[in-house]
């Protein structure tokens, strides 16, 4: 959003706001998405707050539940 133009962010404040699902609106979201580079920087950030992550959990004893949260973080 902060990338866009302000003719672009018009655009996504009605998409969002008006609910605009139509093929036209959803072909233009996916194009400013790829034009930005918003989806590779959006998984980035999750990579990054997914070792956040691991590393909150290093000190604690291994557990099923600990191997849960870490096979959710590997999964993302």
């Amino acid at each position: 959003y902060r990338r866009g133009t302000k003719a672009e962010r018009s655009f996504w404040k009605r998409a969002i706001e008006e609910n605009v699902t139509d093929d036209a609106g959803l072909e233009k979201a996916i194009g400013l998405m790829a034009r930005h580079g918003a989806i590779a920087d959006t998984i980035g950030r999750a990579r990054h707050f997914g070792e956040i992550a691991r590393d909150a959990l290093a000190p604690l004893e291994a557990t099923p539940q600990k191997s849960a949260l870490i096979d959710v973080i590997d999964f993302c």
